[in-house]
């Protein structure tokens, strides 16, 4: 039988593409390994958004490619981002690629292992604005009992140091009643948390219905029986409305957790980076989502040293970080894209100082966490067990504050043995920057 090795790069949005795959080969008796020398074909999923992303993808292609020398493999195929991308480059200079698949080509993926089998070169790259239908049927890799539901596709922002418009296309939604069958789907298979994305989960809609239907899909999932927690990722601030606010409050189903990148909060810099909103409307968002939900967890995503960005600028998103107190945040130094109008702009700053602004972003981050976990000793809450560590003797759980594979985790004593995907209440007993600690209740 055929085997088949995915390797999966990049986003969340990225791992459906691949999960979408997996299932269509499967569909015509493929199967599935995760070990490189059984391998007969291997299909790359790759990414681009940012330089290390590039590199990433670039080295998996080659170190893939030598196992067509030394190994049983009979070809490779590169999908995704990159591929869609730098397609040119691709033929040109990395000959021990044999097929090739643009982002809007993923039911293509049969179509190109058959050719590769057979000695042919395969390429497929459909309109960048065409909406592959959607499939229930995936292969589950998260190994959790958490998925993702890619909610749109594409983004119509344009923010000028984003290269996603031009590989992803414009803003397409995903019809509601085919979300919906994905969901039921997913749950079917032992999921109990599902994770909306998309490049912007709030403009879910618009392109199909003329309004915002989010708050409308999140009633339609949270009616689904078996499943628990539905998770808010990528919710743009300018795009949050009170219904959506109303809607978290109000359905149970939905995690009191929001992730709003922001990239910067000062006025100058937002304008450049081609943001909609300002520093004064991203504070009123942030006090009416805390006012009407005073539990909320948000997790935020910044930039540091976005050309032209100056001292005082930085200070002022220090001081905007020390106000807002988010719960998680990350940040990223500035990556110049080529074919962005960000990395033909002035005034591009040297990386020394990138880094050292996102350490300083990054220590004080630490501090308000701390702060934030301090105050949750001795408090209840329900948690879903990921897993165990023998080494520690602990369960590895995670909250509704936390997100897969991005934010902490709880961990939990237990003398009674837990199965993964059980929730169960625990008190919290201690704390670091990051993760809680606690025991069953």
């Amino acid at each position: 039988m055929i085997q088949i090795l995915f390797v999966s790069l990049g986003c969340d949005k990225n791992l459906v593409d691949s999960e979408v795959m997996l299932g269509l080969l499967q569909e015509k008796g493929y199967a599935i390994t995760n070990e490189e020398k059984d391998a007969d074909v291997v299909v790359i999923n790759t990414c681009c958004f940012i330089h290390d992303a590039k590199e990433e993808s670039i080295e998996n292609i080659i170190e893939m490619g030598k196992l067509k020398e030394s190994g049983k493999l009979k070809a490779l195929i590169i999908t995704g981002c990159l591929a869609q991308r730098y397609k040119d480059e691709i033929r040109s200079e990395l000959p021990e690629v044999d097929a090739i698949l643009g982002t809007t080509s993923t039911e293509a993926i049969v179509e190109a292992v058959e050719n590769v089998l057979q000695g042919k070169k395969f390429e497929c790259f459909e309109d960048i604005n065409y909406l592959p239908p959607s499939h229930e049927t995936r292969v589950i890799t998260s190994g959790t009992h958490m998925g993702y539901l890619k909610i749109a596709e594409g983004c119509n922002k344009h923010c000028t140091y984003c290269i996603i418009p031009k590989v992803r296309g414009d803003f397409r939604s995903v019809p509601l009643e085919d979300l919906v069958a994905q969901a039921k789907f997913l749950v079917s298979s032992g999921i109990k948390e599902i994770c909306l994305v998309a490049q912007e989960t709030t403009l879910y809609g618009v392109d199909l219905y003329g309004e915002k239907t989010l708050p409308k899909l999140l009633r339609e999932l949270s009616k689904i029986e078996d499943l628990e927690w539905i998770r808010l990722l990528y919710c743009y601030p300018e795009e949050i409305t009170d219904e959506l606010i109303m809607e978290i409050r109000d359905n149970p189903k939905v995690c009191h957790y929001m992730d709003m990148p922001l990239q910067h909060s000062e006025d100058n810099v937002l304008k450049r980076m081609g943001r909609r909103t300002t520093k004064d409307e991203i504070k009123k968002t942030i006090h009416r989502i805390r006012e009407w939900i005073p539990d909320m967890v948000l997790r935020t995503s910044l930039i540091a040293g976005f050309p032209g960005e100056t001292q005082e600028d930085h200070e002022g998103l220090l001081a905007f970080i020390d106000e807002m107190e988010f719960n998680r945040l990350g940040v990223f130094t500035y990556s110049a894209e080529e074919d962005t109008p960000a990395a033909m702009f002035e005034n591009q700053i040297l990386e020394e100082q990138k880094l050292q602004w996102k350490n300083e972003i990054m220590e004080l981050q630490q501090e308000v966490s701390y702060d934030l976990n301090s105050t949750m000793v001795g408090k209840k809450m329900q948690v879903i067990v990921e897993g165990y560590m023998y080494k520690e003797q602990m369960y590895m759980c995670r909250s509704y504050m936390d997100a897969p594979d991005i934010d902490g985790c709880v961990f939990v004593f237990s003398e009674e043995e837990l199965l993964s995907g059980d929730f169960i209440e625990v008190v919290i007993t201690d704390f670091n920057e990051y993760d809680l600690i606690g025991e069953i209740v």
